[in-house]
């Protein structure tokens, strides 16, 4: 036996030949071809304005779409992204704005133009659920750190970069052959010239700004900072969310700049550096800060770094000593390890509201106490 096969397409010329001679209801044809009126009507009209080419499939695509992103809007849209990789569709189109591009999509509009340009990056973050804190002014805090060091043919990039806390504003970017404390001064001092001073500058408790020693944490650096009068702040110890911003401003270095390319040398690297931290303070706008750009929240800081320093003072009540070159103090005919970041440096001991106990402090910062009546007294 030979099986008679039926396409859709024939059952279709079955209904409007039915519907077309009359000979029974359009009800009673759509009951018996299983289908709606209104469907029996559709394919009726179809057949009476283009015959069977009328019957075949058609494409569910809308024949114009008034929604779509115009051409040349779309084109601007996919030049700012290869300019940027790693923007996505909120601070793009705040970028657009600020150009005073009219008629820019919406954030979600600008992924689907990156999806069909094949632009779209396959990078998901995960969103965390600790606390941010935030600096309430600008200068308030800095957070300064390493990025990562990699290797080059003449040595090794360490990347220095420091951040207002308050406003994300890069305050320095600069490819360093090493992480010595002298290396950090010759790059601190023409960013206070230029920024001024802050109040406090939040690091970790690696070199060269922490001693890895958490009952005294302080090295000459960061003796030299408090010597300047800016507070040292040192974070949890295995806690890098501490100084969550710079970590995240570390993550948009890596990902937009260092790991695009292999590098020659130091000089190549500043190159590559210099005219990313303009777009990045100037340009690209910042979730955080509600897609302004940093420079929009900063100002320069009304404290001036000296010409001279003053000499340290303390108050008249204090207990001041001199810490000799093995890092200790004589007090009370005890000897108490102060450390030797402050060698040669005086400190102060100034009385607690507990009998036997007094904090030590250098320039106006707490760096440690002493507990006479331990019977370990040597450290702090």
């Amino acid at each position: 036996m030979t099986w008679q096969v039926f396409t859709v397409v024939d059952l279709r010329q079955e209904l409007v030949r039915a519907m077309a001679a009359g000979e029974a209801s359009v009800r009673e044809v759509s009951q018996r071809m299983s289908v709606s009126r209104q469907t029996a009507y559709k394919w009726s009209a179809r057949y009476k304005a283009e015959g069977d080419a009328g019957l075949q499939d058609r494409s569910r695509r809308p024949v114009v779409s008034p929604r779509r992103t115009p051409a040349d809007m779309e084109e601007r849209v996919c030049k700012l992204r290869r300019l940027h990789p790693a923007w996505g569709g909120r601070k793009l189109r705040r970028r657009l704005k600020d150009l005073g591009v009219e008629g820019v999509p919406s954030p979600s509009a600008i992924t689907d133009i990156l999806a069909r340009n094949c632009l779209l990056s396959a990078d998901r973050r995960i969103k965390r659920d600790w606390q941010r804190f935030e600096a309430q002014r600008p200068n308030e805090m800095w957070q300064m750190d390493f990025k990562g060091d990699f290797a080059l043919p003449t040595g090794r990039c360490y990347t220095l970069t420091i951040l207002d806390d308050h406003s994300r504003f890069n305050l320095c970017l600069q490819a360093c052959a090493d992480q010595r404390g002298e290396t950090v001064k010759s790059q601190l001092l023409p960013v206070f010239a230029t920024h001024g001073l802050p109040e406090t500058i939040l690091v970790d408790n690696g070199p060269p700004w922490g001693s890895g020693y958490s009952r005294q944490p302080h090295t000459r650096f960061t003796a030299w900072l408090m010597r300047h009068g800016v507070y040292i702040s040192h974070g949890r110890p295995y806690h890098p969310q501490t100084r969550g911003k710079d970590e995240r401003f570390h993550r948009s270095l890596g990902l937009e700049v260092l790991q695009t390319r292999s590098w020659l040398d130091l000089d190549e690297v500043q190159l590559a550096l210099d005219p990313w931290r303009n777009v990045y303070n100037f340009e690209r706008p910042h979730e955080a800060l509600d897609y302004a750009v940093p420079a929009a929240r900063y100002v320069r800081s009304p404290r001036s770094l000296p010409s001279r320093l003053p000499p340290v003072e303390y108050l008249p009540t204090d207990d001041v000593r001199r810490v000799q070159r093995n890092g200790e103090i004589s007090y009370r005919g005890r000897e108490v390890r102060i450390g030797k970041a402050f060698t040669g440096e005086p400190v102060a001991l100034r009385a607690t509201e507990e009998d036997g106990t007094w904090d030590v402090y250098y320039c106006k910062q707490r760096v440690g106490r002493v507990d006479l009546r331990s019977s370990h007294p040597h450290d702090l």
